[in-house]
């Protein structure tokens, strides 16, 4: 069958022939129609994600869109390696796959899955997060970071405060739905004040953080209290990604003196289930709730080229 091949951990995939798989017990076999190209996947297939696969060629591609054998549409995630989703055919546990809606169509389905679980997953099977509360989203500009804003408003956000490098996209933040925007591009001191002063001023309970690296530590500098003799109030932050680096310089007097609570979320430690299950719920309030995403399809057989060119958009490769 034809399907995206990495032969090197150091060179992009590349279109080409490989053996189709079997479904073993407990699997169903999908006839693959459309799969992101996502942060994850490039990172698993350059080998330097903690769930890359060691051992090549294989296939990349965390999951996609596709027919069971009896016609039934279903987002599927992980599905049995070497084979992942950028191939014409995947073995996947049949507890990893969950119906696409009618009205939901293959790319942007595929778009908006892996995208949109994080933020999901992270607010409510990480962070518990409850109608009313105060969201920061560390590192807003990307396919992410946008999604992450609408599924916070969606779930019942009061006050959304959206970060990111560019000054220049933040109508485009508020448009979909931050209330505030806080610049990243900032010598750190003034950083550090700009939201020390929306944490500690009008207060946040969740933080979402795509970004890791110094901003994460100018937020978690933001946080040190300063001895009133009253507890701080509780702050849970959760990871996600580490865009900005994979290091973090932090002051241990911050865990002493706020509610800090870190956290992360991702594969392992949320289940395969329940991010499948998050999936299957964001899928069927997508336009219910008008989330949107930009994405940009391309044929399978065109992806050295997508993988190797920059995109605003999230490449969706259709088989």
């Amino acid at each position: 069958m034809k399907a995206a091949i990495v032969q090197a951990f150091d060179q992009p995939p590349r279109y080409g022939e490989i053996e189709a798989p079997v479904a073993g017990p407990g699997e169903v076999l999908v006839k693959v129609r459309a799969a992101a190209l996502s942060q994850l996947v490039r990172a698993q297939a350059s080998g330097k994600h903690y769930s890359s696969g060691k051992t090549l060629p294989l296939v990349p591609g965390a999951d996609g869109i596709g027919l069971l054998e009896d016609g039934t549409r279903v987002y599927f995630a992980f599905p049995r390696a070497p084979i992942g989703a950028m191939a014409e055919v995947v073995a996947v546990k049949a507890s990893h796959c969950v119906p696409v809606p009618d009205d939901v169509d293959d790319i942007t389905a595929a778009a908006i899955a892996n995208p949109g679980m994080s933020s999901w997953a992270a607010l409510q099977a990480r962070a518990g997060f409850k109608p009313g509360e105060r969201v920061l989203i560390n590192g807003a500009a990307g396919a992410s970071g946008r999604l992450a804003i609408q599924v916070a408003r969606y779930l019942g956000a009061a006050h959304i405060v959206a970060t990111a490098r560019n000054p220049a996209v933040q109508d485009e933040l508020r448009a979909l739905g931050a209330d505030a925007f806080i610049c990243l591009d900032q010598p750190t001191e003034q950083l550090t004040a700009g939201l020390r002063e929306e944490i500690q001023g009008g207060g946040i309970d969740i933080v979402l953080d795509y970004l890791w690296g110094q901003p994460a530590a100018c937020i978690l500098d933001a946080l040190a209290g300063y001895g009133s003799g009253e507890a701080s109030p509780r702050l849970r932050f959760v990871n996600i990604g580490a865009v900005a680096g994979a290091t973090l310089p932090m002051n241990p007097g911050v865990l002493r003196s706020s509610g800090l609570e870190m956290y992360g979320s991702g594969l392992g430690s949320v289940s395969t289930e329940e991010l499948v299950r998050v999936v299957g719920q964001l899928l069927n309030v997508i336009r219910p709730a008008g989330i949107k995403v930009e994405a940009q399809a391309v044929p399978l057989n065109d992806v050295e080229a997508a993988w190797q060119r920059s995109s605003a958009s999230r490449v969706v490769l259709v088989i």
